[in-house]
């Protein structure tokens, strides 16, 4: 069996695994998708969200990118977040990273590595802004850990930026915006960055006229 004959026949493995406990199961989501969380997370394929939450399927909306980035021009991700926002009110939006991000580690080098060097530059901008803080680690891996906390910070900030995110603050009081970094190690996720709905940032970014 050829590898994607087998991705087939665990599809029909699994969709009858799942009717045979649930009789019910595929009638209760072909017409509601009533998602409470919105994850932007790694394209990575070793952070599958759904299996490290234990979500099912229509629990968690899912949009995933190289180094879970939240890029202001990106008009696939802010599609996403304004459905996910205004139209399935999701009630919390996760950016989550994971240790030993490669994109992180590639945007800590000089190296050219083709189109990915523009999406990779909003990395570097990151790396720039905290350079002397993660500069003064000692460690290598350490130094590209502290990048990937950091990214996940700024990638939430950058949420909390968005017209989006202020509008919905405003009219309903939420999402609340969390920032997590998954563990390869030993699969666990460590929050490192909140904010809750309608927190301040730096007037220059807030909007008067939602």
């Amino acid at each position: 069996m050829k590898s994607y004959e087998k991705l087939l026949a665990e599809n029909k493995t699994w969709a009858a695994g799942k009717v045979k406990q649930d009789p019910d199961f595929f009638n209760r989501l072909v017409n509601v998708q009533n998602p409470e969380f919105l994850w932007i997370g790694c394209s990575d394929s070793r952070v599958p969200p759904d299996q490290i939450t234990q979500t099912q399927p229509g629990e968690i909306f899912i949009h995933r990118n190289i180094a879970n980035m939240v890029v202001h021009t990106d008009l696939n991700m802010l599609s996403v977040l304004e459905y996910a926002v205004n139209v399935l009110k999701v009630k919390h939006v996760i950016v989550c990273g994971h240790y030993g991000c490669g994109g992180v580690k590639a945007a800590m080098t000089r190296k050219s590595i083709g189109l990915i060097n523009k999406w990779l530059r909003n990395i570097k901008d990151v790396y720039r802004f905290h350079r002397e803080e993660i500069n003064s680690i000692e460690s290598e891996d350490e130094r590209v850990n502290k990048l990937i906390e950091l990214n996940v910070q700024e990638q939430v900030m950058n949420l909390a930026k968005t017209s989006i995110i202020q509008k919905a603050w405003k009219d309903r009081q939420a999402p609340h915006l969390h920032g997590w970094v998954y563990d390869l190690h030993d699969g666990v996720i460590n929050p490192v960055f909140e904010m809750e709905a309608g927190t301040h940032i730096d007037e220059l970014y807030e909007f008067d006229n939602l």
